[in-house]
């Protein structure tokens, strides 16, 4: 089987993005700083080798703040964002805290805060219950959001007492699907305000971009990334969609296929934006026990975007 040739076609960019470095340096460098534990609100990005790496060096993580038993220690939010209601809790219980939300997501939480104060009722376009969308709907009252999932919610979204509408959308969106959802909201909407500049994130855009590129010329493509990982899900769908008749997501209990990939000529490989390289790296050292690999990556776009850590951590 060892002789057996398979091609795979490595997608880039792919794995971490800058506001995934931020989050768990902001993890590391509250640790250096407070010392252990630091609590964490949320898993700080969805990736269970991430947490449980952070978990060893003495972080501890918990969905809410109530669970915290120590309240004198601090607690960082997680890069998906929270309702303003999670930091004002902090601040009631006289708790240090650290927000790691990505900027990309602090940037759609202004958004909407602005477009409401300026008379907009807002529509999120996103995911039922994934913590971006909850802490994007947390920054403006209950009554002046609604979310939107698909281009069947548009249709049925009755926009009762004619109210100025805006929208914005979760950041690790298909980017597909969201443009098709966008241009129902503008056939119903006309005069709909949205947002100065995509919501959609750089690296969402940019993975996309990359799977859709390879994706028609491979038997199976591969995404590694966690199941809870909107944007590694979305990953496995774009290649799907963009002609790979058989497309899976590699996570943490995942068995690998073997028996199938000794069908294929070709394979392709990417990962989400909170999984680590070195998953990528065990999971093709595992494929090189079986075959005989030719390795190509295929780059649409380098990526050079960083952002800074929160400076009371310097």
């Amino acid at each position: 089987m060892k002789n057996k040739e398979i091609k795979i076609l490595l997608a880039a960019p792919r794995g971490f993005c800058a506001g995934v470095d931020r989050a768990i340096e902001i993890v590391k460098k509250s640790i250096d700083k407070y010392g252990a534990p630091v609590y964490v609100r949320h898993e700080i990005v969805h990736n269970k080798y991430v947490v449980e790496g952070l978990k060893k060096i003495g972080a501890i993580f918990v969905e809410e703040l109530s669970e915290i038993k120590d309240k004198t220690r601090p607690v960082i939010f997680s890069a998906h964002g929270v309702p303003k209601s999670v930091p004002a809790e902090a601040e009631n219980l006289n708790m240090e805290y650290v927000d790691a939300t990505c900027p990309l997501v602090s940037k759609v939480h202004r958004e909407a805060e602005n477009l409401n104060k300026s008379g907009c009722h807002i529509i999120l376009i996103g995911h039922k219950n994934h913590p971006e969308v909850i802490g994007t709907m947390g920054q403006i009252p209950n009554d002046d959001i609604n979310l939107i999932e698909n281009v069947e919610d548009v249709k049925k979204y009755e926009n009762k007492g004619n109210k100025k509408l805006a929208f914005v959308t979760q950041t690790t969106l298909s980017v597909d699907d969201t443009k098709e959802i966008i241009g129902a909201l503008r056939k119903k909407f006309p005069n709909i305000k949205e947002p100065k500049k995509e919501d959609i994130c750089y690296a969402t855009t940019n993975r996309q971009a990359a799977v859709k590129k390879i994706a028609k010329e491979c038997e199976m493509f591969f995404v590694i990334g966690s199941r809870n990982s909107s944007n590694s899900v979305r990953l496995v769908e774009v290649a799907s969609n963009s002609g790979c008749s058989d497309a899976m997501l590699i996570h943490s209990e995942s068995t690998i296929p073997f028996d199938k990939i000794a069908n294929c000529k070709t394979i392709g490989i990417s990962s989400g934006a909170s999984a680590p390289e070195i998953l990528v790296d065990n999971f093709i050292k595992n494929l090189k026990k079986k075959y005989s690999l030719k390795i190509q990556e295929v780059e649409i776009i380098k990526e050079e975007v960083t952002f800074k850590i929160p400076g009371k951590l310097n």
